[in-house]
């Protein structure tokens, strides 16, 4: 059947409508609770369609605290965060809101915030920065040797050189696609919450473990799969919290200071991109407080912790030649690291308290 230039007209004009009606009349209909310690779960990190809509979901008064895995708590259940425990110290329960996404970088959150953080424009916003990802080239992502990464989708696909990253025009076209077609990161949204991450037909084929392998899912209805509610973190979590085997501090397995490549502040993609996403995010009218660390100090090599007191000073020294309110808290205690970067539970409490006592933190809370 062959179309006129109307009908094709008509068309067009369908589909348009369908790709910006279905996305808006989902988020009505699909139920997602969220609550003063939701999170978004690890099983769906990277659908950045939900995580905006948890954005949206923040009340007027509430204050997002965004950033890596060590907002988010890599090792600690959602009442053992940095969030939870401000708003322990606020006496609030909803004074401050988890915005972390386990994995990503300031490259990457250079991008999350780009394409999906306009609905905390306006308002006070908790950045943190975390110098695990200027530890070496590799983490840096400046190293000339390709790797792949989490959240690639969300870093620069054209005009920021990233050496490492090496995808074709396909995948970045359809990265960039992805982020700025509300249709497309809505269908990654259905693809990642009912499906395990995977498209319809991809699920539909997915082999079991049996020899010779089936596709039991070929005679499955896929719409059933569908239940139009998000699912939220699992009761039990054998990975986090203080009865996982991987809540212990990082030195009981032996471990031992060690020596990290440091890129430095002139050369860190890492950095350029923080320094970017600050100046957007100030001038959508944020009020941005930077919290630097918690980097795990005792972890360090004694001969390169100058180096790293350097490029940490001269982080703070930017910040506040930037007149931007921050704060650098203490070192915590070295049995309250789990690793180079992320807090156990009495961690995140003891560091809440600090960086809720700080003045500059006070000041920057007290302003409107």
């Amino acid at each position: 059947m062959r179309l006129s230039a109307r009908q094709w007209l008509v068309v067009a004009v369908v589909a348009l409508i369908g790709a910006f009606a279905v996305p808006a009349l989902w988020k009505r209909v699909e139920r997602f609770p969220t609550g003063p310690d939701y999170r978004i779960p690890y099983a769906i990190s990277s659908d950045y369609w939900l995580y905006q809509r948890r954005l949206e979901k923040i009340p007027e008064g509430t204050i997002p605290v965004v950033g890596d895995s060590v907002v988010w708590g890599e090792y600690v259940r959602a009442n053992g965060t940095l969030s939870h425990f401000l708003n322990v110290q606020a006496g609030r329960p909803d004074r401050f809101a988890n915005c972390g996404v386990n994995g990503v970088f300031p490259l990457a959150l250079e991008g999350l915030l780009d394409y999906y953080g306009g609905p905390i424009g306006g308002r006070k916003v908790v950045l943190q920065y975390n110098m695990l990802w200027m530890s070496s080239p590799k983490a840096d992502l400046s190293t000339e040797e390709e790797q792949t990464f989490n959240h690639a989708m969300l870093v620069p696909q054209l005009f920021t050189k990233i050496p490492c990253y090496r995808a074709d025009a396909v995948t970045r076209l359809g990265a960039m696609a992805e982020r700025s077609i509300g249709m497309c990161g809505w269908v990654q949204h259905i693809d990642d919450v009912y499906f395990d991450g995977m498209s319809i037909p991809a699920w539909t084929l997915q082999p079991d473990n049996d020899n010779p392998s089936r596709s039991p899912n070929a005679w499955r209805n896929p719409l059933a799969r569908i239940t139009m509610r998000v699912p939220g973190e699992p009761a039990v979590d054998p990975q986090r919290g203080p009865g996982s085997s991987r809540h212990k501090p990082w030195t009981a397995g032996g471990a031992a200071p060690q020596s990290f490549e440091w890129v430095g502040l002139r050369a860190s993609l890492q950095w350029a991109a923080f320094r970017r996403t600050v100046a957007r995010l100030k001038a959508r009218g944020c009020d941005v407080m930077v919290i630097l660390g918690p980097f795990n100090e005792h972890m360090v090599a004694p001969e390169q912790r100058p180096q790293y007191r350097q490029m940490r000073d001269g982080i703070a020294a930017w910040l506040g030649s930037q007149r931007i309110p921050h704060v650098v808290p203490d070192t915590l205690p070295s049995d309250l690291y789990a690793d180079a970067s992320h807090p156990l539970t009495e961690g995140y409490d003891r560091l809440a308290s600090r960086i809720y006592s700080d003045p500059s933190f006070q000041s920057w809370l007290a302003a409107k």
